[in-house]
Formats: C-alpha cells, structure tokens, sequence
C-alpha cells in the first residue's frame, strides 16, 4: 500500500475501557474519541491494537453495555471511508463477528504484516509471543478453548460481564500491568520474540501493544521494536508519514 502524500496511518492500544469503572473510565473514552476526531482529518489508515475495552464478547444477541461514543466514533470514521484494523488483545479475544458486520472493521486474532511504502510492519497486540509470560500463556489457553467459550456463553450475559470484569481488575496475569515497567532488553520477551523473527526475515517495523509502556528500540539492520504504550497513564499513539515512524503523546 502507498500512502497518499499528506496522509499517515495511525496506530493505538491498550484503552481498556471500562476499568476500574464506567466513571472513572468515561474522562479517558472522552479524550480517545477526540483523537480519533482529530486523527480522521489526515488518516490513510487507523491500526487498533487490542485491549480497546476491559472486557468485551460477542453474543449471538447481545453486546456488552456502553461504549457508545467509541463505537460511533469508528462507524463513522469507517463509513467515511478509511480503513480500520483491529487486533484483538487478551481483554477482548471473544471477538466474533461484531465489528466485522457492524462497523466493517476487520479484526486479526494473530499477528500480521503490513507493507506501507516499501516499510514492512509487523503488527499484533503482543500478548503470548516470545520467551516468559508463562503464566498468562497458561490462562489464554482457557479462554480460548471452545468448551470453556461454550460454558461461559451460557452464563447470563448480566452475570458473565460482571464476573469477568472482576477477574479483569484484580488478577495481574490478565490486566497485562503484572510488570509495566522496562526489563531491559535482554528480559524483554517481546524484544526477543522480534529477534528471533529477524532470523527469519527483515521487517522494519515490529509494533505491539500489550506491555503498557511507550517504547521505540533499535533491533538490527535498520528494524525498530514499537510498543505503543497505552491510554491510562501514557495516553500515546503511533504515527507513519511514509518515512519515519514517531511516538507522540495526546
């Protein structure tokens, strides 16, 4: 894809909307569709990278309560033309159809890659890739086992919401905070996992979410590791202007 000249593509995660509460989460829902209105007037392409909500699942008739100015926000700026992608993250992996049908907004369940003016971008949310992360490797494959899925669809929606936002808020495997802090490199498990990916083929760009902490790390051969931070403490965005790749805060 080339980007038009005076267009950028535009990359974001980790809003976890609804946390701890709708009161406390409704300043912060508030700035991000102010970005998002501002982000629209030059935007070749928007890149959510998961974890827009605290908790979100698809069922068959029902969906979770709130969020209406965010999802207004994206129907707009996709009926307008501009094209969305959305990652799901560890918050909201039960995605299955909604944005797809709704907002026509097609959502990726794993990494993948992206050309943007000759620049290779490899892009996902970043949850269960690389080295460590054992215990939460351990908990999505219960999230995402079809019988567990199975059991918990049949749970009111009234008592399934409310549970797994508990479950959201206290246990640190699932928030993905457990340590937003910088390991340095060499305990960063999302740096190694796009080492080992360089063994393989050159990207220029790998960009994540995830990890809660705004970074921008020089691998080899020219190829950065981006994590895109998140709208809670750092309220930080990606940007691509067809040359150069900047973090910049909101």
């Amino acid at each position: 894809m080339q980007i038009p000249k005076g267009k950028k593509i535009y990359f974001a995660s980790d809003n976890h909307l609804g946390a701890p509460t709708r009161e406390a989460s409704l300043p912060r829902e508030k700035k991000f569709v102010a970005w998002l209105d501002e982000v629209k007037q030059d935007a070749a392409a928007i890149f959510l990278l998961g974890d827009l909500f605290d908790f979100w699942m698809d069922y068959k008739k029902v969906v979770p309560k709130g969020f209406t100015r965010t999802l207004g926000k994206l129907a707009e700026i996709s009926d307008s033309g501009i094209p969305i992608y959305y990652f799901v993250g560890n918050h909201d992996l039960w995605m299955n159809g909604y944005f797809e049908e709704e907002l026509n907004i097609p959502v990726y369940h794993k990494p993948k890659e992206f050309t943007f003016n000759d620049k290779t971008f490899f892009i996902g949310h970043g949850d269960g890739l690389g080295p460590g992360d054992k215990g939460y490797k351990r908990m999505k494959k219960v999230f995402t086992n079809s019988f567990c899925k199975w059991l918990f669809r049949w749970l009111h929606p009234d008592l399934g919401v409310k549970m797994a936002q508990y479950l959201s808020v206290k246990n640190k495997l699932i928030s993905g905070d457990e340590d937003a802090k910088f390991l340095g490199e060499d305990n960063e498990w999302l740096v190694q996992y796009c080492k080992r990916k360089l063994e393989d083929k050159h990207r220029d760009y790998f960009v994540f979410g995830h990890r809660h902490l705004p970074l921008n790390i020089d691998l080899k051969d020219h190829s950065k590791y981006i994590n895109l931070g998140d709208w809670i403490r750092y309220y930080t965005y990606g940007v691509f202007d067809g040359e150069n790749f900047e973090l910049k805060e909101y």
